[in-house]
């Protein structure tokens, strides 16, 4: 024992600081292994995966927040000098909030991505998720913002030379802030819509919706703009501000069933009674209809034509779309295989004149 702190003594004191600082972080990095491998097999017995995505988000900032943690339990210990000690507060001062803002960003993204698993949009009453999904994905993002905004104040706040100017720069912060309001109005704008359209929700993950008269559905909404998921696979970027201003159509704002229309232009003695029966026929069979209603009506009278509608709902627009389709085209080959008379077709009636036709005998 007398020989380990002879030798322990002998040594210079930079080596034995450097020696202790490496002892500390290697501690530090076996508890974090040695936790983070308890808390994966945790999580791996547990039902669902939301604590997994918490432990693989959390991972990596833990580690290096272990380690600084270890090395400021270790910094009195060491024999510094001035210079060093003044260096090492300085590095502590910017690295602790920047690794808690770290910290807080991670555990804010494993939230929103959390939601996300427990929240399924593929099943078709989807409302409630898609709320979810959208809220969340709305608030994480202000939420981070807000997070890494304070990291950065608290960071600038460390640096003596920064603190000590900040009355100065309070006291230019008005006009400074009106300016770049004034530059930045279009962008704060959006962001202030955004922040509003997370608690009033026109619009959530997944609608359907006609935005400058395209049909599309709602692929992602960010603070300041919003991407809509065209039919022909295009992406359609609208601002956020457009849908609190102006004039949309939302196909599944309360729920997601539709009633598709179509229309046909026939001739007046068609036999509608008929039709209608082979209508109810054709949307029983069809497996699109989701079995709420259907309906055949005469809408509208010219003096050639009858217009004939045929209504039939569907749980959703895809859906619906692809039902008016096949309705359409199933009506149209009764129409022209069992009932041409049907058919629109114009009718022309020739007087006959006896005064001309005896005229002409003579």
């Amino acid at each position: 024992m007398r020989d380990l702190q002879r030798a322990i003594a002998d040594i210079p004191p930079g080596a034995l600081d450097l020696l202790t600082i490496f002892g500390v972080v290697l501690s530090a990095l076996l508890v974090h292994g040695v936790t983070f491998r308890v808390l994966r097999r945790l999580a791996a017995r547990t039902p669902g995966s939301v604590d997994d995505v918490y432990v693989a988000h959390a991972w990596r900032p833990a580690r290096w927040i272990l380690v600084a943690i270890a090395l400021a339990g270790v910094r009195r210990p060491l024999r510094l000098p001035e210079r060093w000690d003044d260096l090492w507060t300085q590095v502590a001062g910017l690295a602790v909030p920047l690794l808690m803002g770290w910290f807080a960003i991670v555990m804010i993204r494993a939230s929103v991505k959390a939601v996300e698993i427990a929240t399924d949009v593929s099943v078709a009453d989807n409302l409630r998720a898609r709320r979810r999904r959208t809220r969340s994905a709305i608030l994480g993002r202000i939420a981070i913002i807000a997070v890494g905004f304070i990291t950065i104040c608290l960071m600038l706040l460390s640096i003596p030379s920064i603190r000590s100017i900040g009355v100065t720069l309070m006291a230019s912060a008005g006009l400074a802030g009106l300016a770049v309001g004034a530059a930045a109005q279009p962008a704060l704008k959006n962001i202030i819509a955004g922040i509003q359209m997370a608690f009033t929700e026109p619009i959530r993950i997944d609608d359907v919706v006609i935005v400058e008269k395209e049909w599309g559905r709602i692929e992602e909404i960010r603070l300041t703009y919003v991407v809509v998921r065209l039919w022909d696979e295009r992406r359609l970027v609208v601002p956020v501000s457009k849908f609190l201003e102006e004039s949309f159509e939302n196909w599944t704002r309360t729920t997601s069933g539709l009633l598709g229309s179509a229309f046909f232009w026939l001739d007046p003695i068609t036999n509608v009674p008929r039709l209608r029966e082979h209508f109810e026929t054709v949307v029983r069979a069809d497996p699109l209809w989701d079995g709420r209603a259907f309906v055949l009506q005469v809408t509208d009278t010219k003096p050639d034509a009858i217009e004939v509608r045929i209504l039939a709902t569907a749980s959703d627009a895809a859906r619906a779309f692809d039902l008016r389709c096949s309705l359409r085209e199933g009506m149209l080959a009764f129409i022209r295989d069992e009932m041409p008379e049907a058919l629109p077709r114009r009718r022309v009636a020739i007087d006959g004149r006896p005064e001309a036709a005896e005229g002409a005998a003579a």
